[in-house]
């Protein structure tokens, strides 16, 4: 990547490392001012699918790095054999990004990610009132955060998973859109992890900046790799499901 810039600019290598360093840390400063958490988007989940309430969709994707060093390499080292950061992130309903983190090793899981997030602890002090954000099942279901049923067996329970997976497609679309806007975060990133991490961030401003502004997607007939979604690893521990379970009962019956 930074040969490209270099040859682009007509500067260094290593002039073009510090370019881009400089550029993306400036823009991922505006992170507090871009990548904000709001509850105006309930009635345009509602509208997909008609699962009401809905806060946010969340879900993790892997950003495909080369290994930091061998002393920590291959905690970086994803289930698909590849190093890689998991970046979790929740969107709107407009696919704007609302939450990002980029700082966990691609070994990690999903639910250690959100759990040791300070959205998280946000959730557990009800700061978000009585909205819910849709996951998959490699997060832990708790009153703030729901997520698919394993077996739905009655038709309530089958008109909730529905309603959930359709709702919660958006933060498949929301990472689509956002990689094919910036490829750079759909190929390896071959620069210090520091760096990464920065342009991880300032790409997710860009891309809420673009969508404030209405500017038009990236067509989807371009070639990119494919969007690296994880896949459910289900969450084990014991659950809290009686949000969940009142919601099938009083709303999807």
């Amino acid at each position: 990547m930074l040969i490209s810039v270099a040859d682009f600019v007509g500067v260094s290598i290593s002039t073009a490392g510090r370019i881009v360093r400089d550029i993306s840390s400036a823009i991922a400063n505006l992170y507090d001012e871009y990548v904000v958490i709001h509850q105006q988007s309930a009635e345009k989940f509602y509208h997909i699918a008609g699962f009401p309430r809905v806060l946010a969709a969340i879900d993790c994707t892997h950003i495909r790095i080369q290994s930091p060093c061998h002393v920590i390499g291959e905690e970086f080292r994803n289930r698909k054999g590849y190093f890689s950061l998991n970046v979790q992130a929740i969107c709107d309903a407009d696919l704007k990004f609302m939450n990002v983190i980029a700082r966990w090793p691609g070994s990690t899981h999903d639910a250690t990610i959100f759990n040791n997030s300070i959205l998280r602890a946000q959730c557990d002090a009800g700061l978000f009132g009585n909205r819910w954000m849709l996951g998959d099942s490699a997060y832990p279901n708790r009153p703030y955060l729901l997520t698919p049923l394993i077996n739905p067996v009655t038709e309530a329970e089958q008109r909730y998973n529905e309603a959930h997976i359709k709702t919660r497609n958006i933060i498949e679309r929301t990472f689509g859109v956002w990689q094919r806007r910036f490829p750079v975060v759909a190929l390896t990133l071959r620069l210090s992890l520091p760096k990464v991490q920065a342009i991880i961030i300032a790409t997710a401003v860009l891309h809420n900046i673009c969508r404030n502004h209405n500017l038009e997607e990236v067509p989807s007939e371009v070639e990119l790799p494919i969007v690296e979604i994880n896949e459910d690893m289900y969450f084990s521990e014991v659950q809290d499901v009686s949000e969940r379970a009142a919601l099938v009962n009083n709303f999807f019956r």
